[in-house]
């Protein structure tokens, strides 16, 4: 029997090191999977909420044993966030400095971690290619340069990442599934999964197949396909998915790749919530398509493979968060034809968040500070009598704290802009460059608020 096995771990490090990997497998049973069964690898289940848990104990034993990294060193990547995770884990636990260089786009669950586990956080853009100075790679390889003692652990190039999968996923996984495995369906971050598994099916089951989930705007869906390296666009789904073939990713053995939009993704995982029970993150939501796209293609049964990347607790302010997926134009709200189109959090859905006129004035800030809100609609049964803003509340306990216990009708303005559902762009622009907020009202009743912010998000969604 083959055993998977990580890199030892020393009697001094945390016992929590030693759950690196292992991790379950399931089978999906509620998802139209067509005549296929399809499982997923639960890597979310690793201490360090990922599969890059295992690369990054892989890629430190590694430098440690080969002397790149000493006591005292500087541990130094460019991530997306769960490899920096990983080996934050992992350096903080051997008593290493970790410094890390992030993109913009990373969801805030997931740079919180990290500051909380002790890494230190260099955010750059994540709209520029590699050959920018600001490019996230580029600018970690120039860190690493100027600090003594630092390690670049180089996922992308770094021959440590691709043998853990080899070593340990491919033989958990071909264990797990009893010795038959007809396709693994991998994305591409850094290649080291897609690569490791290649290799390992390769020597085990040289007829499983290696199929590759890409995010729509990533080359590597249309390198497969044509051997030819396109112009890169944007993606919102993290960790898989780039602009360039990373080095180390092998795609020799990849027959099938299907490109995945973002809306596809983060709803795919959103469903593997609903009807599976299983919290994934964006990138799980890719897999899963790609995978279900391949198993309904299928006119014999087959045993597919693929895999929950990360933990959907990481992306609950973003993909989970039916206000950012409206906002961002992943999930429909009805349409009207007017107005109303832009109203994103609608009184009829009960998704504003109000205030009457007798709350406490810190009842009120504390609504507003815990739904990130600038301003408050005060409301009478369906009715608008008033607004709070910060400025409002403000200039009211400016000096005087005590009357935070005042209620809110003495801080709130009652000049109201309402606007009915059919008025004019122009109308509408001309409450919110008084600085007013427009307030909706559709046959008497308080239908939601219109932002300077809600504007821009539909301006945006009308690009080309």
């Amino acid at each position: 029997m083959v055993m998977a096995t990580l890199p030892a771990t020393s009697r001094s490090d945390p016992a929590v090191l030693s759950l690196i990997g292992n991790t379950p497998l399931v089978e999906l049973t509620r998802l139209d999977t067509g005549r296929c069964r399809l499982f997923v690898k639960l890597e979310s289940q690793n201490p360090g909420g990922s599969i890059k848990d295992r690369i990054a104990l892989a890629m430190i034993t590694a430098a440690e044993q080969d002397g790149r990294l000493g006591p005292g060193g500087t541990v130094v990547e460019a991530t997306a966030g769960n490899t920096g995770l990983g080996l934050a884990l992992v350096a903080r636990a051997k008593g290493y400095r970790v410094l890390l260089v992030i993109p913009d786009k990373m969801s805030s669950e997931k740079v919180l971690h990290l500051k909380a586990l002790g890494a230190e956080i260099r955010m750059t853009r994540s709209d520029v290619n590699k050959g920018h100075p600001e490019y996230y790679q580029d600018m970690a390889a120039a860190l690493a340069a100027d600090i003594p003692g630092a390690f670049y652990a180089n996922q992308f190039g770094n021959p440590a990442n691709p043998m853990a999968h080899e070593r340990t996923t491919g033989p958990e996984i071909w264990e797990q599934m009893q010795h038959r495995v007809d396709a693994v369906v991998c994305g591409v971050g850094s290649g080291g999964t897609l690569t490791g598994l290649s290799h390992y099916f390769a020597r085990m089951s040289p007829a499983t197949e290696m199929v590759l989930a890409d995010p729509v705007g990533s080359v590597l869906a249309a390198y497969v396909e044509t051997g030819k390296i396109g112009t890169a666009g944007s993606w919102v789904v993290e960790g898989i998915g780039e602009d360039f073939i990373p080095p180390i990713a092998d795609l020799s053995r990849v027959k099938r790749a299907y490109s995945i939009s973002d809306k596809e993704s983060l709803t795919t995982g959103r469903a593997l919530l609903q009807s599976e029970l299983i919290l994934g993150g964006s990138s799980a939501g890719t897999l899963v398509a790609a995978a279900l796209r391949y198993c309904r293609e299928q006119s014999s049964p087959r045993r597919v493979v693929t895999f929950v990347p990360d933990t959907g607790s990481k992306y609950l302010s973003k993909m989970y968060n039916d206000f950012w997926m409206v906002d961002q134009g992943f999930l429909e709200l009805p349409r009207y034809g007017d107005l109303r189109d832009l109203v994103s959090r609608r009184y009829e859905d009960r998704a504003v968040i109000a205030a009457s006129a007798d709350d406490t004035l810190l009842a009120a800030f504390q609504r507003m500070r815990i739904a990130d809100m600038s301003q408050l609609p005060v409301l009478a049964d369906d009715v608008v009598v008033g607004i709070l803003d910060e400025s409002d509340l403000l200039l009211h306990v400016y000096k005087q704290p005590d009357r935070f216990h005042d209620k809110v009708a003495t801080a709130m303005t009652q000049r109201l802009e309402t606007l009915n559902p059919d008025a004019s762009f122009a109308e509408l622009l001309a409450v919110l460059n008084h600085d007013y907020v427009a307030i909706i009202v559709h046959e008497g009743r308080f239908f939601g608020l219109i932002t300077r912010y809600d504007l821009l998000t539909h301006l945006r969604r009308c690009l080309p």
